[in-house]
């Protein structure tokens, strides 16, 4: 309870049950919980990093090294966590991949502020010099950038490569790399103004177990994972006139209870064929349009299925509508809604075949998209593989749309690094101090590389400092033989724009939590569930320690 006197009677302000932190005290937990967030998933940053096993509460496991898979599936009970978890989701979101590097680098940004904060630098001034900072970085990544031919193959294998590198994807990246680059150029558009756009709207992934990692494919076209309606079917129909339904091929049932008092047997027999009737003239409507094969994407009756069998109609029901709207895509037509005004327009040509192998059908046209099959051993290999493969697809797309790429191995942030510390030297008052805390905290990556693999980070970073200042701008760490290498010709490649978008997600996120310096909260805010309200007063940190010590626990 928070109160203020009032000409001698105190005013309460707050409820009993609220509490309270402000100015340090606010800022120190803040950046605590942020940073221990950071600090999570830094251990699966790069080819040598370790994964982590979630469990959540129904006991299903997910092994990952993921960073936005991690965060995401996390138990989280802690508002200044659940800013950097956002950081994570929006790079996601943007550019595809690097959440852990954005989510590093916010927790370095913190850790550095901290130190900042305890020299009586006010937070203002830190923010301002981080602001700058970020934005210098980004002009200067748009300087060391290296422009590439979208459909320059080689590179972008080498873009793909890198973004797999670490995943369970990496054991059989030579094949996946050429599926995944495939892909990409198979859903390339170019626009009006000469660019090209990739459109992953267009690019379906199906995951199948009990194959080898090696065995996955991609099609030209959609895929259908059910079986015919009936036996009699054919199964390949080579010429294919397709028709799309969203509403099931029955006789409508009643909407309200209704009782049907039948005199004698003939009635009953005059109801039955009536309806048989109506499942008859549906499948004629159908079978007069040309329609060879039907998708629906609801139920279809007995005896209509009879019906379409006679006819030598392909029928599959229950589709899935995701599947369903993929193949008017691939198929360049309409999904019918009213069977009675199906028409020949409304039919689309193509091939369908049966794979038997994965027991489904495989849908091509004259239309935009294409089916990437991911197989693997078991359900977990197959989820960590589509997350890695997610991953690659959209650097890849990132890069063929951006047309710009950099080295990797930490040889972008150590040439950023001294970029940044050169400007600080033009940066007046205080902010200077921010902008040489922002550059040493680019320098996390390649200090973090070195721990995960194994490697001393300091040792590192000086061979690496002394390759840049020599002016190799591309040098960089080859984590497998602890040398400083040129990771440009290595082939350990990176888009340019998800790494525009690490530093400034990084930077909004730091500075979000570096302004508040003050926590009000209706309730007790320990997340450690066994922690007293009154240990440090109501206006005090007692409650609030609790959140911190539950956000350790935790992690």
């Amino acid at each position: 309870m928070s109160q203020q006197r009032m000409q001698g009677q105190p005013m309460i302000i707050l409820g009993e049950d609220s509490q309270r932190m402000k100015d340090k005290d606010a800022q120190s937990h803040n950046i605590s919980a942020a940073r221990a967030v950071a600090e999570s998933v830094r251990s699966t940053l790069g080819p040598k990093g370790m994964d982590k096993m979630l469990v959540d509460s129904l006991g299903d496991v997910t092994v990952t090294n993921d960073g936005v898979t991690i965060l995401t599936e996390m138990d989280i009970d802690n508002p200044t966590a659940e800013m950097i978890v956002e950081v994570a989701e929006a790079q996601e979101d943007e550019a595809g991949d690097g959440t852990t590097t954005a989510v590093a680098i916010a927790g370095e940004l913190l850790k550095n502020a901290e130190d900042l904060l305890e020299q009586d630098i006010h937070p203002t001034s830190i923010i301002r010099g981080f602001n700058l900072a970020s934005k210098r970085a980004k002009e200067e990544i748009g300087e060391i950038a290296t422009s590439v031919d979208p459909s320059d193959e080689e590179i972008l294998e080498k873009v793909a490569e890198t973004s797999m590198t670490g995943k369970g994807a990496e054991l059989n990246k030579d094949v996946l790399v050429g599926l995944v680059v495939d892909a990409i150029q198979a859903v390339t558009v170019e626009a009006d103004d000469g660019s090209h756009v990739p459109d992953l709207q267009f690019l379906n992934i199906q995951t199948q177990t009990g194959r080898s990692v090696s065995d996955s494919e991609l099609l030209t076209g959609g895929t259908i994972d059910k079986d015919a309606v009936h036996s009699d079917m054919p199964s390949t129909v080579e010429d294919a006139e397709v028709l799309l339904l969203d509403t099931p091929i029955e006789v409508e049932e009643t909407e309200t209870d209704a009782q049907l008092n039948l005199d004698s047997p003939d009635q009953l027999q005059d109801f039955i064929e009536q309806e048989e009737q109506r499942l008859q003239e549906m499948v004629q409507t159908i079978a007069d349009a040309g329609a060879n094969v039907v998708f629906c994407q609801k139920g279809i009756d007995d005896m209509a299925q009879h019906y379409l069998a006679k006819e030598g109609i392909l029928a599959v029901r229950r589709v899935k509508k995701s599947d369903i709207e993929f193949v008017s895509e691939v198929l360049e037509t309409n999904i019918v809604s009213d069977i009675d005004s199906v028409s020949s327009d409304d039919v689309a040509s193509g091939s369908v075949r049966r794979d038997e192998d994965d027991d489904m059908f495989y849908v091509e046209g004259s239309g935009h998209g294409a089916t990437l099959i991911l197989r693997g051993s078991t359900d977990h290999v197959v989820d960590e593989l589509e997350r890695g493969i997610n991953d690659a697809l959209d650097v890849v797309a990132s890069t063929v749309a951006d047309g710009r790429v950099l080295a990797g191995g930490g040889a972008t942030e150590v040439e950023l690094a001294g970029r940044v510390r050169d400007y600080a030297d033009s940066v007046e008052g205080r902010e200077q101090l921010a902008v040489e805390a922002f550059a040493d905290s680019l320098e996390l990556v390649p200090r973090v590389l070195a721990e995960n693999a194994g490697l001393d980070s300091i040792d590192t970073l000086v061979d690496l400092r002394a390759a840049h200042e020599d002016g190799d701008e591309h040098a960089g760490l080859n984590v497998y033989s602890g040398d400083v290498v040129d990771t440009f010709e290595a082939g350990v490649v990176e888009p340019a724009h998800a790494k525009e978008q690490a530093v400034s997600s990084a930077s909004e996120a730091a500075n979000l939590v570096m302004k508040i310096d003050d926590i009000i909260a209706a309730g007790d805010l320990s997340t450690s569930g066994g922690e007293e309200e009154g240990a440090g007063g109501p206006g005090g940190a007692g409650g609030m320690g609790g959140m911190g010590g539950g956000m350790g626990g935790m992690m």
